[in-house]
């Protein structure tokens, strides 16, 4: 079975720049997968080359085995940019039946799909609404439902949750993870805790190159002889904490780059069961905690 998207020595360079240099990696089908980097990465030159709004200067790039643009993905891929708007003359509803129909639908079925979708993003209230009429929420979030139209398998957003304030954001991010099981979504974003939270793969571009492919939710790309927890305090004496840690049996190393947030390195097999130990050890001093995750975050992952 051949990949969900794979790029083999992709390069694109205009203007005398590098956007993109030698970037290859694969990506199947299944849970969403991140597109992460420093602006000027290249995030947005490998999504437009993905959403064939332009041809790569070098290299292959299959999505469903196939080229970007090619007849057979029709229907099967679909792209949210960043920037894109309704027309401000027409419903929400009109222009969703418009779009249906350019996917082949007839004006019957073309309503009910777009239906379906405004319903999946719970704007089933504004179907006949003029864009001016909705929030930048719901919008965002009509902007999506379009996307979803003739069912994908590959959709790509780009900031999907930009300038959303919280309450639409956690909307969002609900309806990506309930979609993900019919749906792959490649998701391009600045949001690093909002990433760890939907995608699997993490896809981390700097300066065109494709610098580490890594999974979010497991530790199979740090060393196999250590293991990690990551800790938030309410509030402790930080070096009262490392002290007192560090010396329990099988940790390699405390270390902490933010105020009351810690990640401990210790030994996961000889004590597998070290997160017992530590929420006693928090217990016995009364320490209080945020939050634990068994291995480094994201952002750890990613920039340590």
């Amino acid at each position: 079975m051949s990949a969900l998207i794979e790029c083999e020595n992709l390069c694109k360079h205009y203007d005398g720049k590098q956007a993109l240099n030698n970037v290859s990696f694969q990506c199947q089908a299944g849970e969403p997968i991140a597109l992460v980097g420093p602006n000027g990465a290249g995030k947005t030159t490998l999504f437009s080359i993905l959403c064939h709004y332009f041809s790569q200067s070098s290299g292959t790039v299959k999505l469903l085995g196939h080229s970007p643009g090619d007849r057979q993905l029709h229907g099967q891929v679909s792209a949210l940019p960043q920037d894109a708007q309704f027309d401000p003359a027409f419903s929400i509803i009109k222009q969703l039946n418009f779009l249906a129909q350019l996917q082949g639908f007839n004006k019957k079925q073309a309503n009910l799909e777009s239906l379906r979708v405004l319903e999946l993003m719970e704007l089933t209230q504004s179907v006949n609404s003029l864009p001016s009429e909705l929030s930048h929420g719901m919008r965002k979030r009509a902007a999506i439902a379009q996307a979803l139209i003739g069912r994908p398998k590959l959709v790509l957003l780009d900031e999907p949750t930009a300038g959303l304030d919280p309450g639409n954001a956690k909307n969002i991010r609900q309806q990506i993870a309930k979609l993900a099981g019919e749906t792959t979504f490649l998701i391009s974003s600045h949001n690093i805790q909002e990433l760890e939270r939907l995608c699997d793969t993490v896809l981390h571009l700097e300066h065109g190159q494709l610098k580490q492919q890594i999974n979010s939710r497991s530790s199979i790309h740090e060393d196999v002889s250590q293991s990690f927890i990551t800790i938030e305090l309410e509030s402790v004496d930080q070096a009262l904490f490392i002290d007192r840690v560090s010396k329990m049996f099988s940790v390699a190393n405390v270390l902490s780059e933010n105020k009351n947030e810690f990640v401990i390195g210790y030994d996961g097999q000889s004590t597998p069961d070290f997160d017992q130990h530590l929420l006693k050890n928090l217990a016995d001093n009364n320490w209080k905690y945020r939050r634990l995750i068994k291995g480094k975050t994201l952002e750890e992952k990613l920039f340590s």
